[in-house]
C-alpha cells in the first residue's frame, strides 16, 4: 500500500517480503480503510432545519423529546426554528435558510405562485380541520340576535389574519349566501387571544376561536357556535410539511429517517399509554400549565385530526385551493398531486412494517 492508500503489487519476478500473517493483516486494514472512505460522506448527521409556528398543533419540535426520535443525532440533526407565521417561513425557504416548512392549504399555493417556489413539494401531513374533530369555530354572543348566516349582513366579523383559514372560511360561507366583504359586512383583524374580549365588548359581532382559547369557561358561557370551517369549505389542511426538490434529492436517506421518526412521534403522542408523559412534554415546551391541555390534547374527536401515517389528502388540498382561487386569494388553481413527493414518506412507512 503506497502513501496514497493504494494497494501495490510486488514487481514481477520478486517475492513479497511479507509473511502470510502480515499479508492477511495488511489486506484487512486496506479493506477497512476503503470501507471508511466509501461511507465518509454519510458519517456526519445531516442538519435539517424545520419551521414551526404554533405548537402542539405543529408536532415537529415535540418529536425531539428524549426517546421519541431514534434517528435524530444519528443520520440527521433536527433544528426546529420558530416563525411568527407562514409568510416568514416562505421567505426562509426562498433564501435556503429553511429546509422543511409547515404550510397549510392557504399558504402553500401562495408559496408556489407568489414566491415562485415551483419546486416546492408536500412531503407529509400535519393537522386537519375535520368534521367531528376540534377545529376553528365561528362564534357569536349567546344572546345575539344573529341566528343564521343571513343575519351577518351589515355586521363586523373578526378574523385573526387576512388570507388565513378563518378569513377563507368567512368569505366562503358568506359568499354562499350572496354576501361579500367590504360591501355586505366588515372584516377586521384581531389576535386570536383577544377574540373573547372583542366579542364581549361588542367590537365584533362574530369572532373565530381555536383551542385552547375557546375552552375558557367564561367565553363558552357567553358565546355559541354559528358555523365551523368544515361547514364553510369542507375539511381543510391546516398544516403540511413541505420541502424543495433540491433538498429532497440531496438528502433523501436522511429525510426518510426523519419522516419515520415523525410518524413514530404522531403515533407515540396519540397512544393513551403515553398521554401523561406527552402532556408533561407539551407543558414543559410551551411553558403553559398542564391543565390547559388535559381535556383535549391527543384525545380523538377533541383535538385536531392527525393522520396516523402522516399521509396528506392531496385531493382535499386541491379542493381547498380551488375555493381560494374562486375567492380571488390565489391566481390560479393548483392540483396538489402535481406538487407532492410522497416517495420518502412511503419508504419511511415501509420501514416501520
Amino acid at each position: 500500500m503506497d502513501a496514497h492508500g493504494k494497494v501495490t503489487a510486488a514487481p514481477t519476478g520478486e517475492k513479497s517480503a511479507m509473511d502470510p500473517a502480515s499479508r492477511v493483516l495488511t489486506y484487512a486494514l486496506v479493506a477497512l480503510l476503503l470501507a471508511l472512505a466509501g461511507h465518509g460522506a454519510s458519517a456526519e448527521p445531516v442538519k435539517i432545519t424545520i419551521g414551526w409556528s404554533v405548537t402542539p398543533s405543529d408536532l415537529a419540535p415535540l418529536m425531539l423529546a428524549p426517546g421519541v426520535a431514534k434517528y435524530d443525532g444519528v443520520t440527521y440533526t433536527a433544528e426546529p426554528v420558530h416563525f411568527r407565521g407562514t409568510t416568514v417561513q416562505i421567505t426562509a425557504l426562498q433564501s435556503g435558510d429553511l429546509d422543511i416548512a409547515s404550510l397549510g392549504s392557504n399558504s402553500f399555493p401562495i408559496a408556489v405562485e407568489n414566491a415562485k417556489l415551483a419546486d416546492l413539494r408536500i412531503i407529509a401531513d400535519e393537522v386537519r380541520d375535520m368534521p367531528g374533530w376540534a377545529g376553528v369555530e365561528y362564534r357569536v354572543l349567546e344572546n345575539s340576535p344573529i341566528k343564521a348566516i343571513e343575519d351577518l349582513k351589515g355586521k363586523v366579523i373578526a378574523v385573526n389574519v387576512y388570507g388565513g383559514v378563518s378569513d377563507i372560511s368567512v368569505k366562503a360561507m358568506l359568499r354562499n349566501h350572496n354576501m361579500f366583504a367590504g360591501k355586505d359586512y366588515t372584516e377586521i383583524e384581531v389576535q386570536i387571544s383577544d377574540m373573547s374580549a372583542v366579542l364581549s365588548e361588542h367590537k365584533a359581532d362574530l369572532v373565530n376561536s381555536v383551542h385552547p382559547f375557546d375552552l375558557d369557561p367564561k367565553f363558552r358561557a357567553q358565546s355559541r357556535v354559528l358555523f365551523t370551517t368544515p361547514d364553510a369549505v369542507g375539511p381543510f389542511a391546516l398544516g403540511m410539511l413541505a420541502a424543495r426538490t433540491g433538498f429532497i434529492a440531496e438528502h433523501r436517506a436522511a429525510l426518510i429517517d426523519f419522516l419515520q421518526d415523525y410518524v413514530c412521534a404522531i403515533r407515540w403522542y396519540q397512544d393513551p399509554a403515553n398521554r401523561a408523559k406527552a402532556l408533561d412534554i407539551v407543558s414543559g415546551f410551551t411553558k403553559q400549565p398542564r391543565n390547559i391541555f388535559e381535556s383535549w390534547l391527543f384525545v380523538p374527536g377533541k383535538d385536531y385530526y392527525r393522520d396516523q401515517d402522516g399521509m396528506p389528502d392531496l385531493d382535499m388540498v386541491t379542493a381547498n385551493i380551488h375555493v381560494e382561487q374562486e375567492l380571488g386569494l390565489v391566481k390560479k388553481d393548483l392540483d396538489a398531486n402535481d406538487y407532492a413527493d410522497l416517495g420518502p414518506l412511503k419508504e419511511a412507512l415501509a420501514g416501520l412494517k
